[in-house]
């Protein structure tokens, strides 16, 4: 018990609760159904034992369009913060899969990036491995705006390899930058990783699907999409009644009462 106890801690403490509830525990389940189906396991033990991750994550915060213009005028157009913050804003990619993107990744003409690696650094040296999950591998196409600033951002870096890091900064380096830069701009401070929710949301403001959604973010599995921000399209319910009162409004037949 001891032993289970400590195991479940280190994964809570390495793992957000979201990614703990939608991923690990929910596959860790899966595979116990399949032993209880096909090879005789009387019982599936991560149902009896519960959820290891917590029941509910934190509130989710992200910055609209409106905070995350005041937060990004706090850096020169031509600096390095400037294009990374835009980056994660613009892609929802993950901090660590921006931070091991390298030259090769980048395809000027067809306007996308490739996410096939992960960045992490461990005991003081950079460790590259490959995405969390198979759907982690995945092309995002980029605004034209994003793809002018990363080229004019590369063309600085005249002795840059195909292999080399494009951005060869720590997880740290964004954490203290995010920081600065909400305090000179006076916007409210979140999660580096909350830029990626941003993301999300700002895609949902646009009405796109959450199959588009879950592919650009790399979703493994549609239900974590609609999981992480089903309260997100719960309050896009009122638009939606609109717009159909105003569709219908146009076609109903009036009834006059003599």
């Amino acid at each position: 018990i001891l032993q289970a106890t400590y195991i479940s801690k280190k994964i809570q403490r390495k793992y957000s609760p979201t990614y703990i509830i939608n991923v690990l525990h929910v596959q860790l389940s899966a595979i116990f159904n399949y032993a209880v189906t096909y090879y005789r396991l009387p019982s599936n033990p991560a149902k009896l034992a519960g959820s290891i991750g917590k029941t509910k994550a934190h509130a989710m915060k992200f910055w609209t369009i409106g905070p995350f213009n005041q937060f990004i005028s706090s850096f020169p157009a031509d600096s390095t913060e400037y294009l990374v913050f835009n980056l994660l804003f613009y892609t929802g990619m993950r901090s660590e899969e921006l931070l091991a993107l390298t030259l090769a990744d980048f395809y000027e003409k067809e306007k996308s990036i490739h996410i096939n690696k992960t960045y992490s650094r461990l005991h003081k040296k950079d460790i590259i491995t490959s995405p969390k999950t198979e759907k982690g591998n995945r092309v995002i196409l980029l605004p034209q705006f994003i793809v002018d600033m990363l080229a004019d951002y590369i063309n600085r870096l005249p002795y840059i390899k195909q292999n080399e890091r494009i951005f060869p900064c720590s997880k740290f380096w964004l954490f203290r930058h995010m920081k600065l830069g909400c305090k000179l701009s006076g916007v409210e401070q979140i999660r580096i990783h909350d830029l990626r929710h941003s993301h999300a949301s700002l895609l949902i403001e646009m009405v796109f699907s959450p199959l588009l959604i879950k592919e650009r973010l790399g979703h493994e599995d549609i239900k974590i999409t609609l999981q992480t921000y089903s309260h997100l399209y719960l309050s896009k319910q009122e638009e939606l009644t609109a717009k159909l009162n105003d569709i219908g409004r146009n076609s109903i037949k009036t009834v006059s009462i003599a």
